[in-house]
């Protein structure tokens, strides 16, 4: 019986179910079943067309459509009976192998490919094909979402490139920036994350039982096979892995995950930011008038995007941090405790992706306050100091960095205080109206130009 939401043991499935489906289509336990029959048909249609593999003939026509009918048909009763069958046998490829050759059965000319199915494969052959597809179409769908979310930062950085702000460096006033310089430099970092994802290599090996093709030479030792599972692996969209033992090495979804928690911790520094940014004062959130922010204090608008989206990227990271140490360790030729753990690849990037959706509901949500900005911003003259000893220094005046030190370290000083310094130093007039001239809100170097670049 299915269960309702409210009763599921993962948060992923229950309370964020609308927000994994995609996920959920790719991961569940019905999707492995349908990419491991998706390979074991592959397989065999592949063999069928290699002309050193004299015992399987081509595939008729009919017979072809039919299997392919199997794939296109595969449906949840179908998954179910796999189930059936490997609860009588206990192994899950195998029944896989044998549901298999019971659809074959059914279809016109079926019956001469039956003893086929499986040919000289190990069960890890079927399975690390499997779930690189899986990975890789994950990813896809993924990175149309990070897409979205580096979108959303750009527009807001062209958007806000002037909207000068105080920065904050040891949680002390620092030298002046702007809201879209400061969404520019997490894009930048978002994009280059995006490169490593884009020349991602997903791998996969069809190698027999401990890598070395010992079946598959014996059944037919004139046969390149090592060409032939290159070609086949190619053909299902990956990269071969040509030396492994029983199992692929899994180093690649090493490298996928640590680029992964990259992009996560990008993004949960930025969300951290932009929950201290909402604290300050400095984003206003748009109010909904139907939401409650807190069950006794009702003037409150918490920003719960940017916390949940920082809980999900920690939960996200924690999984990916321990399967990409894990996945790639294994005793000997192979261990099976890889196989559990990687059931739970899924369960990490569904943390990811309920991150994300998090992540741009908030952006939708939040307004630039520039009165609160500009008014903080007015209140800290004391960061044109360093603007002040720089142009100094470039006067060849001595101790410029000591003079503004004495003037500034721990003082609360206002503008004037500063027209009556740039007043009694010994510099030509023009210099002086060029420090005159200096505010905390005109001091911004480069960054409108960057923000507006990127």
């Amino acid at each position: 019986m299915k269960k309702h939401q409210l009763q599921t043991l993962s948060p992923i499935d229950g309370r964020y179910a609308d927000k994994c489906t995609a996920i959920r289509d790719l991961f569940s336990e019905e999707s492995l079943i349908r990419y491991r029959v998706i390979t074991e048909i592959r397989w065999l249609q592949f063999l069928a067309q290699e002309k050193e593999i004299s015992h399987i003939s081509s595939i008729p026509e009919t017979t072809n459509y039919a299997m392919e009918n199997i794939i296109g048909d595969f449906s949840l009763d179908d998954a179910v009976e796999v189930k059936k069958i490997e609860s009588k046998i206990n192994h899950d490829v195998k029944a896989v192998e044998y549901f298999l050759q019971n659809k074959l059965l059914k279809i016109p000319g079926g019956s001469d490919y039956v003893s086929s199915i499986h040919f000289a494969c190990t069960s890890e052959d079927i399975n690390n094909i499997s779930y690189a597809m899986m990975i890789r179409d994950t990813v896809a769908i993924i990175r149309s979402s990070l897409e979205e979310i580096g979108l959303k930062l750009r527009t807001n950085s062209h958007q806000w490139s002037n909207a000068a702000m105080l920065s904050h460096t040891h949680g002390q006033a620092a030298t002046p920036t702007t809201m879209g310089k400061e969404f520019a430099n997490f894009l930048d970092r978002l994009n280059q994350q995006m490169v490593c994802l884009d020349e991602m290599k997903f791998k996969a090996k069809i190698n027999g039982a401990v890598g070395n093709f010992n079946a598959h030479r014996i059944a037919y030792p004139n046969a390149d096979w090592p060409q032939i599972s290159k070609t086949f692996i190619q053909n299902m969209g990956l990269e071969q892995s040509a030396y492994t033992t029983q199992i692929e090495p899994h180093d690649w979804i090493a490298e996928l995950l640590h680029c992964f928690i990259r992009i996560n911790n990008i993004l949960l520094d930025f969300s951290r930011d932009i929950w201290l940014y909402i604290s300050f004062g400095y984003f206003k959130q748009v109010l909904n008038k139907n939401e409650v922010g807190s069950s006794t204090m009702p003037h409150k608008i918490n920003p719960i995007d940017f916390e949940n989206a920082e809980g999900n990227l920690g939960l996200a990271n924690a999984l990916f941090a321990h399967l990409s140490s894990k996945l790639s360790i294994s005793r000997l030729q192979r261990d099976l405790s890889d196989s559990t753990a990687l059931r739970n690849i899924g369960s990490g990037f569904g943390y990811a992706v309920i991150a994300y959706a998090s992540l741009k509901k908030g952006l939708e949500k939040i307004q630039l306050n520039e009165e609160i900005i500009l008014k903080e911003l007015e209140s800290h003259w004391e960061v044109i100091a360093e603007a002040i000893q720089t142009v100094l220094r470039r006067e060849q005046i001595d101790d410029a960095y000591e003079k503004l030190k004495d003037l500034t370290q721990g003082q609360d000083l206002e503008k004037q205080d500063f027209v009556a310094f740039i007043q009694s130093i010994q510099v030509e007039d023009t210099v002086k109206q060029e420090l005159l001239n200096l505010t905390p809100e005109n001091y911004l170097g480069f960054a409108a130009v960057l923000a507006k670049k990127i």
